[in-house]
């Protein structure tokens, strides 16, 4: 099968010829249908965080399983899913209390024990967060994806395996943002853009969305955002004030930098949360202000939006089919494997808000 290669950081991405392992106990092969390209791979092409190379990355993808292997009794060929790198054991004290996203001892191969997932030449191949969606096939453990309806669109429904997940849920799930709120948001990228999405279903009040390109504030504006502060110039934490009288109740860092982290901090009203969506690089410090904690401010994190995936993408993609959450629009441009590394170009040069690549 065809497979987008890292090979390290900096390096670009390279289309090769790749051997797929047979599934085991638990496993599937899934035939890829669309892949998201997301901020967080990024991350790694970049060097902000570390990977061991050769792997496959991706991890936003919906496709149609193909194979299964032994005692998987949750799926079966033909049927539509979409893939999390989620991955829960069912077992674990995180997953009994509800918590799946944090699963402490996520099922699957490991990383150097066990046979790879793929070969190259002869040599094993990393899989990546549990998915390497890169690839014409995914060879995954049952419990990384989610049924789902088969009148859904499977190039939108992968934009609901990370990105759509990550935001709304943040929204949702992480902080329960209350309707009739106050919401700011800073990054209105893919992520950044579900996360206003969400507060609109949420039915916040007022929901900001602080960004420093003049077409992505459009295409928030067109997604459900009240208003928008353009970062590039002025004082964007003045800015959010001035609109919510004070601070805003809710605010959300989709981006993965320090300063949006403290920004989204500082523009907090008295009792506010902040929550950090974005992948702040590896050993990054973030600075708050002491005293603001007086005034009941918090900030906490959230991972891939604190997630029951097998329940709410479904729900999600209801939404979409009732035209509440918008996913057409989120999609600027579309490509195929060949594309990935202008997918990576025109993401650092915020053209874009999501490039879908389609097998």
């Amino acid at each position: 099968m065809k497979a987008a290669i890292f090979h390290g950081p900096q390096q670009p991405l390279t289309i090769e010829q790749v051997e797929l392992d047979k599934p085991g106990p638990h496993e599937i092969v899934v035939k890829t249908v669309a892949s998201g390209v997301c901020h967080s791979d990024l991350h790694f092409v970049d060097g902000f965080y570390p990977y061991p190379a050769p792997a496959i990355l991706g991890h936003e993808a919906a496709g149609i399983v193909e194979e299964v292997g032994d005692q998987v009794d949750y799926v079966k060929p033909g049927d539509h899913v979409i893939a999390c790198l989620s991955v829960f054991c069912g077992n674990c004290n995180f997953c009994l209390s509800g918590r799946p996203s944090l699963c402490a001892t996520k099922p699957g191969r490991k990383l150097g024990l066990d046979k790879p997932h793929f070969t190259w030449n002869g040599s094993p191949v990393f899989q990546f967060l549990s998915i390497s969606s890169y690839a014409e096939y995914m060879l995954l453990h049952e419990n990384a994806v989610v049924k789902i309806r088969e009148d859904m669109p499977l190039d939108r429904a992968a934009l609901i395996g990370c990105g759509v997940m990550t935001g709304v849920g943040a929204v949702l799930n992480t902080a329960k943002v209350e309707p009739g709120s106050s919401v700011a948001v800073w990054g209105a990228g893919g992520v950044g853009l579900a996360a206003i999405q969400g507060a609109k279903i949420a039915g916040a009040r007022q929901i900001i969305a602080v960004d420093m390109v003049e077409s992505k504030l459009a295409t928030a504006k067109e997604l459900g955002a009240t208003h928008v502060v353009d970062a590039s110039s002025g004082d964007a934490v003045a800015k959010v004030k001035e609109i919510t009288g004070g601070g805003a109740e809710y605010t959300f860092e989709a981006i993965g930098k320090k300063v949006a982290a403290e920004q989204a901090f500082d523009s907090l009203a008295n009792g506010g949360t902040a929550t950090i969506i974005g992948m702040i690089p590896v050993g990054t410090k973030i600075e708050l202000d002491g005293p603001s904690f007086l005034m009941e401010k918090r900030v906490q994190g959230s991972n891939m939006g604190s997630n029951r995936f097998r329940k709410d993408m479904p729900r999600y993609i209801d939404f979409y089919l009732q035209g509440r959450l918008k996913l057409d629009e989120m999609i600027s441009r579309t490509g195929s494997l060949e594309d990935v590394n202008e997918a990576f170009r025109a993401m650092k040069a915020g053209e874009v808000a999501r490039t879908v690549l389609k097998f």
